[in-house]
């Protein structure tokens, strides 16, 4: 595992740090699950905390936008 990069199942997750301007890195479909691969900086540490401690406020229409671009990225492989 390379500390380097945050990796993510969390569909929630991902498409609350898109919302953010966080660069989705990269997607892996193994199997029947998609990993989600983050840069790890220091803000992005700060969002993901925020986002599981409900301290996250984000555009909820950005929001729902990022969750379609993400889904079709999935689906589109």
């Amino acid at each position: 595992m390379n500390n380097n990069f945050l990796v993510s199942s969390d569909l929630a997750l991902v498409a609350a740090l898109c919302t953010l301007g966080h660069k989705l890195n990269a997607i892996d479909k193994n199997n029947k699950k998609v990993f989600f691969s983050f840069e790890r900086t220091t803000d992005l540490e700060t969002d993901v905390s925020k986002f599981w401690n409900h301290e996250l406020n984000i555009d909820p229409l950005r929001y729902f936008n990022c969750l379609k671009e993400i889904k079709t990225r999935i689906y589109s492989f």
